[in-house]
């Protein structure tokens, strides 16, 4: 078993502390997205990503992957997926890997985020993540990494 970094619940009490036998990595979640919208500006991927795991730890109680999300200028950043796109304006599924299997949950949650998000522009996604605490929070505080709690705090009070 392969454990998920310890994360807080956020005073919600909703528990995210947890193993999975195999995560699904940050990787498989953008190939995945990658495959059900074709190819998109690299940083609307990232965008998209950290909403996955925004919304997986609200109605999953769990993250849907184990990377690190950092505050970086332009948004979000899963570093693992930022290498693997790094240069490119547009990626597509050619230049992730094969997605591993994703769980129903992980699913379902991805494929709700595509429905809210997925046809936003990133600029339109941009100006909304501005405006949302867990970035802003992370930003401001020179923090590099947007806590589980923060996510979780966030998100599940909307």
């Amino acid at each position: 078993m392969t454990a998920v970094s310890p994360q807080d619940t956020g005073g919600n009490g909703v528990d995210v502390h947890v193993l999975r036998v195999s995560p699904v990595s940050a990787l498989t979640v953008g190939a995945h997205i990658l495959r059900c919208l074709g190819p998109l500006p690299a940083l609307k991927l990232q965008k998209l990503v950290y909403y996955c795991q925004a919304w997986a730890l609200v109605w999953e109680g769990r993250p849907i992957f184990p990377e690190a999300i950092e505050a970086r200028p332009y948004g979000p950043t899963v570093p693992e997926l930022y290498e693997r796109q790094r240069g490119r304006f547009l990626v597509d599924a050619l230049t992730l890997p094969t997605p591993a299997p994703i769980d129903e949950a992980d699913q379902e949650t991805i494929a709700q985020v595509l429905a809210f998000y997925g046809d936003k522009s990133n600029h339109w996604l941009s100006q909304l993540i501005r405006q949302e605490e867990p970035w802003k929070q992370a930003s401001q505080e020179g923090a590099t990494t947007i806590d589980h709690s923060a996510l979780l705090k966030y998100y599940g009070e909307l």
